[in-house]
């Protein structure tokens, strides 16, 4: 949530510094421009948030592929070594 806010103001800044500067373009070009320039600047101004987000994906990626191993495990009636335990009819 932080990065996608530090980008989203990042954009922000940049957008209103290229409209304020006087050159005889359109607005949605210029609109354009300041998504590019607002990427590149993020690139290298926003590492660190982007690595502790990726960090936070991976962990909520692993911890669903735990949960839904377990409930896998529990519906084949396997049990916590890993064992089948005999169905029942």
């Amino acid at each position: 949530m932080k990065y996608s806010l530090a980008r989203l103001g990042l954009f922000g800044v940049v957008a209103l510094a290229v409209l304020v500067v006087p050159i005889d373009i359109s607005v949605p070009l210029k609109l354009m421009v300041a998504v590019l320039v607002s990427a590149v600047l993020a690139l290298f101004l926003l590492k660190g948030l982007r690595e502790e987000a990726s960090v936070q994906a991976v962990g909520m990626a692993q911890r669903r592929a735990d949960k839904r191993d377990r409930l896998r495990a529990a519906l084949n009636g396997d049990d916590d070594e890993g064992e089948s335990a005999p169905k029942r009819d």
